[in-house]
């Protein structure tokens, strides 16, 4: 590869930016993009826009010098495996995470042979670079949402402290995607999915126990081809096994109407947020308005709670005195999440989730000028 097809790379990777998130100058990067976009694609990608705008083919062609119908077909590739985004007649860019890489492993269209290469590389980026960011941008994206029927089952309302809205509200729970919607589809966990690719697969659950989608969500990928349909009862299922295996349902950090669309199921040795929220006991996750609480007098010692937290936060503390009546399970609540994992899989119902705060939530969450689901489409 000579200098100026270098210099194509790395113009665009300087364009790979979006509000906090941009694409660092890294070698794992340019080895990703060599396999993303080739020597032909990534020429033409040089005279996008940054990825905040689209630009038209029409001003494509003006910029690059290039028939309008050469473009259309030197871009189809990447159109197809979702590496370019394309709406109407205009095309964009996306950073390579969030954007590239989901939608990539969403669309799955690519060779398997890419898919594999591509999917060891990922995996060292987002575990040595991606993570990394993370520490320094405090963006918190996703929030967890708790169990289905936790309102009925898991929760208590601490009445000695004062919350504005000690009500449990729609969105804290998963029923609010649910309830919202009557057409669903679930699509692989592409965290996972490049775990398997890359021999390192998930020891919590298969990449098959996907994200969930709703309403026109699950219609844009449906229409795509892309996912398997669902109706509401197995969508509930299917909500259910995730939460049995001891994944955490996690959506946008807002209660817009993106948080209605979709929910991911999250293990933190594979999710971009959940693994660096751990390592680095981080909150780039922002915790619920929750947080689990033990009864000791229900509790048994079987350590379910503390094989099920994806967080390390439960530890058991052994005894010293002889009776054994100083041993006991304990949370620190400073590492919880408030996702309701270790509550719904106590065997003896001696968990709860306690309301302790009032965030609203309100605040709508964006990449640069784009909420989070136009960074897949």
């Amino acid at each position: 590869m000579n200098n100026r097809q270098l210099e194509y790379y790395e113009k665009v990777r300087r364009k790979l930016k979006l509000g906090p998130f941009f694409t660092p100058k890294h070698k794992l990067v340019f080895e990703i993009m060599k396999i993303l976009w080739n020597e032909e694609e990534i020429k033409i990608l040089s005279y996008f826009e940054n990825a905040d705008k689209l630009i038209s083919l029409q001003k494509l062609a003006e910029k690059s010098d290039t028939p309008k119908n050469e473009i259309k077909k030197i871009l189809a590739r990447s159109v197809r495996i979702g590496t370019v985004s394309k709406i109407g007649n205009k095309y964009g860019l996306e950073p390579l995470t969030p954007g590239v890489f989901e939608k990539y492993y969403i669309i799955r269209k690519d060779s398997k042979k890419n898919q594999i290469k591509l999917a060891r590389l990922f995996r060292e980026y987002i575990n040595e670079v991606v993570s990394l960011q993370m520490v320094e941008s405090n963006f918190k994206i996703f929030r967890p949402v708790l169990p289905y029927e936790a309102k009925e089952k898991l929760i208590n309302i601490n009445k000695s402290i004062v919350i504005s809205e000690s009500q449990v509200l729609p969105y804290e729970l998963v029923e609010f995607l649910i309830n919202k919607n009557d057409i669903f589809a679930t699509i692989p966990c592409y965290c996972r999915t490049i775990g398997e690719y890359s021999r390192d697969p998930c020891k919590v659950a298969s990449h098959e126990i996907g994200c969930l989608y709703g309403g026109d969500a699950a219609k844009y990928f449906l229409n795509m081809g892309v996912g398997r349909k669902m109706t509401k009862k197995e969508a509930i299922e299917h909500i259910k096994k995730a939460e049995k295996a001891g994944l955490v349902h996690t959506t946008v950090a807002d209660h817009s109407l993106t948080s209605t669309l979709f929910i991911c199921n999250c293990c933190s040795c594979h999710c971009v947020l959940l693994h660096p929220t751990k390592k680095y006991r981080l909150k780039t996750v922002n915790p619920s308005n929750f947080v689990a609480k033990i009864d000791k007098d229900l509790c048994i010692l079987c350590e379910a709670c503390l094989k099920k937290c994806q967080m390390d936060a439960i530890f058991h503390q052994w005894a010293n005195e002889p009776d054994l009546s100083d041993e006991h399970i304990f949370i620190r609540e400073e590492f919880c999440i408030g996702c309701g994992v270790c509550a719904l899989n106590c065997p003896n119902n001696a968990i709860k989730m306690e309301k302790v705060r009032d965030n609203d939530f309100s605040k709508i969450v964006k990449f640069g000028n784009k909420p989070l689901f136009e960074l897949f489409i």
